[in-house]
Order: structure tokens, then sequence, then C-alpha cells
């Protein structure tokens, strides 16, 4: 790994005394990658590739990998907190925020408290709001063994570490996800009743980047949830499921930096 894209970790307290570790690698225009219930793992190379285009910051979300987590941050909408309590403390301005799966959601949050340093946002595999019919429901990652959730949420499931290969270390903190996950997006299940309300308040360019083979949240529910903004983009991942940034990074990466370099605000001229 290069010096311009070497992984360097950090700690600080920010708003309430969290305590925040993140990674920061790479330099230019600002990303802050935000992972989902599967832990900082599910991320963390993708953050390499992308740190050749961009400074990238790519936090563990408190509770989870065994990180701190206070009591009184519990909540999708108190994590948004924390993030622009990061972007202030490190002037960042401009931000593209990606969120996959519960850190699109987060992203969503973060866009409808303050834009003022975020520059566009981009959903992968976003869950956050509640869609009506059978094909848009979410399943319930919580009740699946983990050899059911691996075939819903990828193209490929040869592709995840197969659970008997882990070790101590691994099968703790995958542990830890999943109760943190539980903690911030169980009741009710991995949404907000009020947030598709909200989401045409939004005021920057969205992306809304989905896997055509995603048995977790389908295509139909992403659909919707880019139909939710005022003006979004809705991509399909072919060859990719629940995890675009593990089974198609490429084309992922394609994606955002097309996006991050020519998206306007809505409303502006073109």
């Amino acid at each position: 790994m290069s010096d311009r894209t070497a992984a360097h970790a950090h700690a600080a307290p920010l708003i309430g005394g969290v305590s925040l570790t993140w990674d920061d690698q790479g330099t230019g225009r600002p990303f802050l990658l935000l992972h989902g219930g599967a832990g900082p793992g599910s991320v963390l190379p993708f953050a390499r590739l992308l740190a050749g285009h961009g400074r990238v910051l790519t936090p563990t979300h408190p509770g989870f990998a065994g990180r701190p987590r206070p009591d009184n941050l519990d909540s999708i909408p108190g994590l948004a907190s924390v993030y622009l309590d990061l972007l202030r403390q490190l002037d960042l301005r401009d931000v593209t925020v990606v969120g996959n799966s519960l850190g699109g959601w987060i992203a969503s949050e973060l866009a409808l408290r303050d834009t003022s340093r975020i520059g566009r946002i981009v959903l992968v595999n976003a869950v956050g709001i509640h869609v009506d019919g059978d094909a848009t429901e979410i399943a319930d990652i919580f009740a699946l063994h983990p050899d059911q959730a691996a075939r819903l949420a990828f193209h490929d499931p040869s592709v995840w570490p197969d659970p008997a290969t882990l070790t101590n270390d691994e099968i703790a903190a995958a542990a830890a996800n999943r109760t943190a996950a539980a903690v911030y997006a169980r009741d009710p299940y991995m949404h907000d009743p009020e947030l598709r309300r909200r989401l045409p308040k939004v005021d920057v360019p969205v992306l809304v980047a989905w896997g055509r083979e995603d048995g977790i949240v389908t295509p139909a529910y992403g659909k919707a949830y880019a139909e939710s903004f005022a003006a979004a983009r809705f991509e399909l991942v072919a060859d990719a499921g629940h995890f675009p940034q593990i089974e198609q990074p490429a084309r992922l990466l394609d994606l955002i930096r097309e996006f991050a370099g020519d998206a306007t605000r809505p409303g502006d001229s073109v």
C-alpha cells in the first residue's frame, strides 16, 4: 500500500463524550464511508480502493466490533449527531457520504439534519424506510441462520467467510456487530416510520446504488427509496447482492466517482 493511501487509525471523544474510532486514508476530496450491520470489515477493503481517489474516513459505529457504546447512544439519529460532530471537528466540507445498509440509513439522516458540510450522499442497498408490499419487506436477519442470511445477501455467497473458519476474535466481533445492530435498529425493525415522508427535504444530490440480487432489501425497495427523494439517481449493480462493495467494487467505485465528480444540488442549473 502506498503512503498516499495508507490507513491511519484515529480515536477521539465526540458529542456527549462518545469515543469514536476511524480509519483515515488517502488525500483530496473527502468521503465518509459508513458500514452497516455486518460491521466495519464489510467496507474496509472498499475504503482502500476509494482512497485512491480521495480522503476516506471509515468509522466504526460505537458498539460494533467490540467498541464501547454509551447507554444513551441507541438510535440512528444519535449516530448521525456523532458523525456531524466528527465533520465539524475535522473541519471537512463538501463531503460525499457513502453508506451501505444501516450506514445508508445514517447517511439519509445526516442529509436531513445538516448539509452545510455534506455535498452529496450515496446509498448502497440502504435500509431505513417503510414501503408497503411483500416485495419490499426487509428480511429479518436476526431470525436467520448465517448460511440463510448469506444466501439472501450475496449473488455469490462463497465470497463471505464460512462461519466455521472464523477465529475466536472474529466470532466475538461478529456477535458484537449483531448486538449493536439490534440496539440501533430493532424496534421498529430496520426503519423509521417517518423517514420516507421526510426525505423530499434532502437538498443535496443523491445516488441510490443497488445490488440486483439482494434478497435482504430488494431492488423494488431500492427504487422506492430513490423515488422518496425530490431528485435521486437509481442504479442497479449486476451480479451483486446486499454488498456491492464486496462483490462488484470496481463497478460501485465507477458509479461513485462519476456521481461525485458530476453531481449538482437539486434545482441547480447544469
